[in-house]
């Protein structure tokens, strides 16, 4: 799912950069090469057609980057640190030695 929404990420923006381009601008830009035919959209030309065109490009890119960043986000929320298996290190605690008997004399008990 990912791949697939990162490589229509990747279409959406040269789509977009190409719809973006195409439209004229004060020094007209690309716009001079698609044509002259001003009247093949309607009055206006085909400004308002690619501004709508734009816009909703500009929806679907956004609408896909958040997408694409919370199943990223979900998927891949783990660190590699995470999957590596802790082997126990600690040393063990030494053994209790056992209670030393002497061959020392006693005390007598009072009574």
């Amino acid at each position: 799912m990912v791949k697939i929404l990162f490589i229509m990420q990747i279409v959406l923006a040269i789509v977009l950069t190409i719809t973006i381009l195409l439209q004229k601008s004060s020094s007209i830009g690309l716009g001079a090469y698609s044509g002259s035919n001003e009247s093949l959209f309607g009055a206006k030309g085909p400004q308002g057609f690619l501004a709508k065109i734009t816009f909703f490009l500009i929806f679907v890119f956004v609408i896909n980057t958040i997408l694409l960043g919370y199943i990223y986000n979900k998927e891949y929320n783990k660190s590699v640190v995470d999957k590596v298996q802790i082997e126990q290190t600690l040393p063990a605690p030494p053994p209790v030695p056992a209670p030393a008997t002497s061959n020392a004399p006693q005390a007598p008990e009072a009574k």
